[in-house]
């Protein structure tokens, strides 16, 4: 974390001073906003939390209950979201209270007594070792409550608007503020009183009934619901050995479980198969009584028992799977004609069962991707067209995601006697671990993502795919650290130089090393994507540039390292020394990465996935990627509403791109 170069800082430092629409911002949720958010649950809180660093951009999110959630339904944090969480600063904190999910056991029945049911496997939970990050269960609601504070210590000073449900909108185009939102107060002396907000943007992230969904004239479709489980977060007092890891369970007498322990110590969810549903009488297995799931637990569990002493939150569910057939308010033969104005997240897009731990991970996904596109479009540095990438992105995540999750919950249901090889189930899990992990989504070529003619140079950065860290050390203070846990949800482009085996030298501009000379091309050619940041900014204020030496950090002299990577900011103008990195010896980034040792250009977005690699030499490509996404603001001086948001030398103000965690 970075802070005092904008002046001493007393207290704590992830409070960043108000800045831009931050600065005496209005308690009273305004009739006009740049984006406005309905719901918040994970992706609509991901969503307002990424927007919250862009200063100059008024962001408000609407939630029809008067407060805070208190207990959540989702549970289940996956290491690509974990990873997430570090951008926003929070990810130590959460693991600290978390459960960490190691192992996976696996029970089936005796083969002896199938009445019984044995031990038959374990399973590591990451065997490729796909992250330095664990697998978590945690409440969804503490995470609600980390991406509220981080908004409420943003520039922004961002806080839900709570006590207000969507009702109706409607879009035309003309108007500075074309969406007009109708909402309705829930509670207080205005309760059933309609308030008129007009936006910009409006994102639904208001769940699987999604009225923004429906005013938008998108549609799910997919299996309906015809299998019940019966689901309990419970403190209880059991025989059971393996209460306190993660187990899948399938029982002779039919049915099965999966027991998911939750932080704490003592809490525990489990997932209790209730059978096939009459779909002419879905109501009977709605209203099936916990005393009843409870029994049904302990007919699988057998021989063993589980005596419930207190049930936390319970819940019947059907599985079905749907995807709606776009994820904006932009119709198939409207496409090309204008741009969004309206999308949709999380389970308003996509719908499947809670057991493969999907729901809340890959909805938080589809905020970050589309936050960072708003930001960049709202604050003038990208074209409207951006915004067309977020459905063709996120749709192809949501289907992969349901055919898998069709996979594991049939494989779920099915009683042991229906599987042709007894070990079917674990194999599955094992072999498919990275998709649910986060790790197997790659975005296909597009403006957003370039073709992977460079591949061999760095194979394991796979373009499309997101960046995986990897140990370096960092030169000026000599600390080992992790590459990519210091990029910060800021909405900045990451653009990573693997330096050639030369060492830095003094020389004249142009006449060095490849990376002297990339180094002198990115600082001052006008084809640079630097060329475009705001006059009187930070030269880091749009583009986060690090260099990594293949040397130790003995080997390097920080003082001949190209002044790109040593950049200047802060009103008093202190350098930056925290862009220089050498390869860790016991962990060389450029093995474990297959970096070509010639000189590599690694181009991240702000979401965190490669974009781009291309060899150092290839500037001319660079420039030709990032024409497209960038708006021809070279050398425009803007005023100090446009820079409220920018880190720059003339502000006292801390800027949205200030802590690099």
């Amino acid at each position: 974390m970075q802070f005092h170069h904008h002046g001493y800082v007393s207290g704590d430092p992830r409070v960043q001073p108000a800045a831009g629409v931050g600065i005496n911002r209005p308690a009273e949720l305004p009739d006009e906003a740049d984006v406005l958010i309905v719901g918040t649950g994970p992706a609509g809180m991901l969503t307002a939390a990424q927007l919250s660093q862009f200063s100059s951009v008024t962001t408000r999110i609407v939630e029809r209950r008067p407060g805070r959630l208190a207990i959540g339904q989702a549970d289940g944090i996956q290491t690509r979201t974990v990873e997430t969480f570090q951008a926003f600063g929070f990810a130590e904190r959460i693991i600290a209270e978390a459960y960490r999910i190691t192992e996976t056991v696996f029970w089936k029945p005796d083969p002896a007594d199938p009445s019984r049911i044995i031990r038959t496997a374990r399973t590591p939970d990451d065997p490729a070792e796909t992250s330095e990050f664990p697998h978590l269960v945690v409440n969804q609601a503490p995470v609600l409550d980390y991406f509220a504070e981080f908004m409420a210590n943003s520039p922004t000073r961002m806080s839900p608007d709570y006590g207000f449900e969507f009702h109706s909108l409607n879009v035309a185009d003309e108007q500075e503020y074309p969406v007009t939102v109708t909402l309705l107060h829930t509670s207080g002396p205005k309760e059933g009183q309609e308030r008129i907000v007009r936006a910009k943007y409006v994102v639904g992230a208001d769940g699987a009934r999604s009225t923004v969904r429906q005013a938008i004239g998108c549609t799910l479709a997919g299996d309906q619901a015809n299998h019940a489980w019966g689901v309990m977060d419970i403190l209880a007092v059991t025989d059971f050995p393996d209460i306190r890891i993660k187990c899948a369970i399938q029982s002779g007498t039919g049915g099965s479980i999966l027991l998911i322990p939750r932080e704490g110590g003592h809490l525990f969810r489990m997932y209790i198969d209730l059978g096939e549903v009459d779909p002419n009488n879905k109501g009977a297995v709605r209203s099936t009584s916990t005393e009843e799931i409870i029994h049904k637990a302990n007919e699988i569990l057998h021989p063993y028992t589980v005596d419930v002493r207190d049930i936390a939150w319970h819940s019947v569910y059907e599985v079905g799977h749907r995807l709606t057939d776009r994820f904006d308010d932009v119709l198939p033969e409207d496409r090309g004609t204008r741009t969004p104005r309206v999308f949709i997240t999380g389970d308003a897009c996509h719908t499947h069962s809670a057991k493969a731990g999907q729901g809340m991970n890959v909805s938080m996904q589809d905020g970050f991707n589309l936050a960072w596109k708003l930001g960049h479009v709202l604050e003038g540095r990208s074209p409207e067209t951006l915004l067309t990438t977020y459905s063709e992105e996120r749709q192809v995540v949501a289907k992969n995601l349901i055919d898998f999750d069709k996979q594991w919950s049939t494989l779920m249901a099915k009683k042991p006697e229906e599987f042709e090889d007894p070990s079917e189930l674990e194999d599955f899990y094992v072999r498919t671990a990275e998709f649910p992990a986060g790790f197997m989504t790659q975005y296909a070529p597009s403006a957003l993502v370039a073709s992977p003619e460079h591949q061999h140079l760095a194979t394991g950065f796979p373009v499309g795919k997101r960046f995986k860290s990897a140990p370096v050390v960092r030169v000026a203070d000599t600390n080992p650290v992790h590459l990519g846990h210091h990029a910060a949800a800021d909405g900045r482009w990451r653009i990573y130089i693997f330096a050639d085996a030369a060492t830095p030298q003094t020389s004249q501009a142009g006449t060095g090393s490849p990376t002297e000379r990339f180094a002198e091309w990115i600082t001052n050619s006008p084809e640079s994507p630097l060329a475009v940041t705001p006059s009187g900014a930070d030269p880091d204020a749009w583009f986060d540039v690090k260099v990594i030496y293949q040397q130790d950090h003995t080997s390097v002299d920080i003082a001949a390292v190209p002044a790109v990577f040593k950049p200047t900011v802060g009103p008093f103008q202190l350098t930056d020394y925290e862009k220089v990195y050498a390869a860790d010896p016991s962990a060389d980034i450029f093995e474990l990465r297959g970096l070509d040792r010639g000189g590599v250009v690694v181009i991240v977005r702000p979401d965190q996935y490669v974009a781009n690699v291309l060899p150092l030499k290839a500037t001319t490509e660079l420039a030709a990627f990032f024409a497209p996404l960038l708006q021809p603001r070279r050398q425009k001086e803007l005023s100090s509403v446009e820079l409220s948001g920018v880190p720059t030398s003339r502000s006292t103000t801390t800027p949205s791109a200030l802590v690099d965690r």
